[in-house]
């Protein structure tokens, strides 16, 4: 998983007659932000720059963002984070923001840059988050280019391809797929299979792919890791080493929109140790069906 930074906003106008700040730039560019003197005001201030045709963010969605952030209080302001010098855009979690940004987020549309003033009230209060260099009384401003947005309801989109060999898992069609493992030995090495060929950009090492998916065992069939049992897609960085072996062998060059079935020995897992707290053993051979959702 990628490491989500619960800071954004977005959408429509709330509060105060929108954020005070001034804001240069155009979508998919680094911001200038330019702060007026004195200290920011108390009240929760969303701004639209520019709109997007995308689809609209309801709580529930993942949303994928480049941003910049700052802490402003009576003292001065602060750079807090900026996804442009990252090189990266990040994935928030809308289910799980503060409430400010809840309310923000909410209606954003992909392809839209939004400005907003979330005061400690609808941030963080009185106890600030030192991880984030963010201090008591702190108002969080941030810009926000919304560049995707991913609802529970999202699957493939593409050509379904034939059934793939007797000796692999079989996998029901459906939004949460069922997959039922043959009572044979696990393959040796890593097998990819494509169960529904997308019709969207090759997913490219070091981005940010979006995914559903759903983890078995091959000694049982037993589900050991669902995002649609969570309710929500997922956000994570393929290529670089964040995730498994086999799913950045796997998912690298597949394209977005695509179903893909992977059966990963222990080498290319977990290995050796396994994940204890996922009941996942050191000899277990794993089963994954991914849905490629988005990649950024």
């Amino acid at each position: 998983m990628v490491s989500v930074v619960p800071l954004v906003f977005a959408a429509g106008c709330s509060g105060g007659g929108g954020p005070r700040v001034t804001v240069r730039g155009d979508f998919g560019r680094l911001p200038e932000v330019s702060f007026p003197k004195g200290a920011p005001g108390g009240s929760l201030a969303v701004r639209t720059l520019s709109r997007g045709r995308g689809p609209a963010a309801r709580e529930g969605d993942l949303v994928v963002a480049d941003y910049v952030g700052y802490r402003w209080a009576g003292g001065g302001r602060k750079l807090l984070a900026s996804s442009f010098a990252a090189g990266r855009p990040e994935a928030f979690p809308t289910w799980d923001l503060v409430p400010g940004l809840r309310r923000a987020f909410a209606g954003a549309r992909a392809g839209s840059r939004v400005v907003a003033s979330i005061p400690p009230k609808d941030g963080f209060g009185d106890r600030g988050d030192a991880a984030r260099q963010i201090e008591a009384g702190d108002t969080l401003v941030y810009v926000l280019d919304v560049r995707g947005v991913y609802s529970p309801e999202a699957g493939p989109r593409g050509k379904g391809q034939p059934p793939v060999e007797a000796r692999l898992p079989r996998v029901a069609a459906g939004r949460a797929p069922a997959v039922t493992v043959p009572r044979v030995a696990p393959p040796a090495g890593l097998q990819v299979r494509t169960l529904v060929r997308g019709d969207g950009p090759v997913v490219r090492r070091g981005q940010l792919l979006v995914v559903e998916y759903e983890g078995v065992f091959w000694r049982d069939g037993r589900v050991f890791g669902s995002s649609w049992a969570a309710g929500h897609p997922s956000g994570l960085m393929i290529g670089i080493g964040q995730v498994m072996k086999g799913w950045d062998q796997g998912l690298v060059g597949q394209r977005v929109g695509s179903r893909m079935l992977l059966v990963v020995p222990p080498s290319l897992g977990y290995g050796a140790r396994g994940l204890a707290q996922a009941g996942i053993r050191g000899d277990d051979t794993l089963v994954f069906v991914v849905d490629v959702l988005g990649a950024h």
